[in-house]
């Protein structure tokens, strides 16, 4: 059940898949009026707890926001405690001017990129998964 951790082999399987839909990320004070199946995840902080959902549910809700991303997932299974692989990918898409907000999930990492750079990024990726 572990993942991977070696990083040429992580770059080289990441494998980037862009998922359908835009995605925002909010912040609300009671998570009590939002229904968990909306949501992408949440993360408790102490200003209050910010959520990723898809647009149209934080429009329903009435949320608000300000960046609209679009959601890439390596499908490689890395390891919680790999090294490296945050960094390879940040530098990659920072040098072509591409904010990205990672998540990490127990078997994949997240990427939330500027919905308007979603092709760009997942191309820069794929590049640098053949240099792998």
């Amino acid at each position: 059940m572990s993942g991977e951790t070696n990083l040429t082999e992580l770059i080289r399987n990441m494998t980037p898949t862009l998922q359908h839909g835009s995605y925002v990320f909010t912040t609300v004070a009671d998570v009590n009026d939002i229904d968990r199946h909306d949501t992408i995840c949440e993360f408790k902080e102490v200003e209050g707890v910010t959520l990723v959902l898809e647009q149209s549910k934080a429009d329903a809700l009435h949320l608000e926001y300000d960046f609209v991303a679009a959601w890439i997932t390596l499908e490689v299974h890395s390891a919680l405690n790999a090294v490296g692989l945050t960094a390879a990918i940040s530098e990659v898409l920072a040098q072509n001017h591409i904010s990205c907000n990672v998540i990490a999930g127990f078997y994949h990492d997240h990427l939330f990129v500027e919905h308007s750079d979603a092709e760009k990024a997942v191309n820069l990726l794929k590049q640098l998964s053949k240099t792998g």
